[in-house]
């Protein structure tokens, strides 16, 4: 074996080897990203049901027309977020072309409308078949609890409790 492909080979043993080992470092961190969307997930759901208050009937009615308006959500979240990888990918604007810029601007454009449909969809949803002033309650504590989320996570670093 020459001594280039002996460097070769040693240098593929070595990056294989580190790739093993940071492997569960890796699987870690994604099970406590999971671990933490769902824990902020049942605390946004104790949160609604505290502040909405719903009836039974209510609730047969909000909770499955939240659960797939969290579906498509989640769905569009991940688009924009394979884009805006492949974006930072992009080191300079430079290195783009008019065209291509272009197309950047367009499609956040057209993420953010798409956002704004889906949201106008399920307020149409909602307004349809519970009472207004529970879809208002609905949107005040979404607002309420993005702020507290805000507070617990960034300023003080704790979990959320549900109260």
């Amino acid at each position: 074996m020459t001594l280039h492909r002996h460097f070769k080979y040693t240098l593929m043993k070595q990056l294989l080897v580190t790739l093993l080992l940071m492997f569960p470092t890796l699987l870690m961190a994604q099970k406590y990203n999971e671990r933490m969307n769902d824990e902020i997930e049942a605390y946004k759901i104790g949160f609604l049901t505290q502040k909405l208050d719903l009836s039974a009937d209510e609730a047969k009615i909000f909770w499955p027309i939240y659960n797939n308006w969290q579906k498509e959500q989640t769905a569009l979240r991940k688009e924009r977020m394979q884009k805006m990888i492949n974006y930072r990918k992009i080191t300079e604007i430079e290195e783009l072309s008019d065209t291509e810029i272009q197309n950047l601007i367009e499609n956040s454009f057209s993420i953010k409308q798409r956002e704004l449909n889906l949201e106008r969809k399920y307020y149409y949803r909602l307004k349809s078949s519970l009472p207004i002033k529970i879809v208002g309650k609905f949107y005040r504590a979404q607002e309420a609890f993005k702020k507290e989320i805000l507070v617990k996570y960034r300023f003080n670093n704790a979990r959320p409790q549900p109260n």
